[in-house]
This record gives structure tokens, sequence and C-alpha cells, in this order.
């Protein structure tokens, strides 16, 4: 049974700080983000009026304001490192150290040429400049959504990249 309250659930995740939306189609426009990403597709939105590609994915495009005039892109999967932060003490609640975030560079011809994300699965002091990632999808604990007067759990899933000789 789950521990409701501060501080934290059972598996070190702070209910009371979810940094991940409902992914569910009836509170969350973006949804097929995430349905994409259960099939292991990494995807963004982009304008069919102007062509702007945005990110994070929107229902709205930035540069001409056209509203649900977005149709879903492929990003690229792998990246290579620019340049990186670690983590070791002070890492916030719910995380294990090291927590690195980079800077990922996918190319000139990309959609999105650079990104900053998350580096999972990668003991400190192993990752390099230079290094190829890949995008790596995982589980985030579900979250219980009232539906009429059921309620139900809501799977959910989010993304970081991973080195690739890991």
């Amino acid at each position: 049974m789950a521990e409701f309250g501060i501080p934290i659930l059972a598996d070190k995740y702070p209910v009371t700080m979810d940094m991940w939306p409902v992914e569910d189609q009836r509170f969350n426009r973006i949804y097929p983000f995430y349905e994409n990403l259960k099939q292991g597709r990494f995807t963004t939105t982009r304008c069919t009026k102007c062509g702007f590609i945005s990110w994070p994915p929107r229902v709205l495009c930035p540069e001409c304001y056209a509203l649900d005039e977005m149709e879903w892109v492929d990003l690229p999967m792998r990246g290579t490192v620019l340049t990186f932060s670690e983590e070791i003490r002070g890492v916030p609640l719910g995380f294990d150290s090291p927590l690195i975030h980079a800077w990922i560079d996918f190319g000139e011809n990309a959609p999105i040429t650079r990104f900053l994300s998350r580096i999972a699965n990668c003991p400190a002091g192993t990752l390099n400049e230079g290094d190829e990632v890949k995008l790596v999808v995982f589980d985030i604990p579900p979250h219980p959504i009232e539906v009429k007067k059921d309620v139900v759990m809501s799977e959910r899933v989010f993304f970081a990249f991973e080195p690739v000789n890991k």
C-alpha cells in the first residue's frame, strides 16, 4: 500500500514533486509524444502552416501561432555529447547519484540540432565529451486517475539518453 504525504513513496519517488505530466489523452493534448515513446520513437511537433519544429512538442506554433496545426516528426535517437555536468552530491530527492545532464549534438541535418537531456545508466566519471549516446525509455510510477466513479492507474514512461558503449 502506498504511503501518502510528504516525504516520499517507498521507491524514493516524490509525489509532491511529480516532474512528469499525466500522459492520459483526457488530460494532456500532447499525449501522442508519450505513446510514441512507448513504441520506441522520439518525436516532436512541426507546424503544417509554417514548418517550424518545436521542442518540447506543442499544440500551438510559437512561430506563427497556428492552433492545432501540428504534425508529429521523428527526432534522432542517437547523438554525440558536446558537454555535460555531473552532480554527485546534493542530488534532488527521487534521483540517484550521479545525476548527469548533457548537451547532445544530433547533427546539422536533424530537425533539432542540439538538445539538453539527462544521461542515465552511466557511472560517475565515465562519460566524456564526444561519447555517443542513444535514447532509452523507462517506466515511471503510474499515476491514479479518477474516471467517473472509478480510479484507474495511468501507466507512464519518460526518456533519457545513455552511453552507447556502457
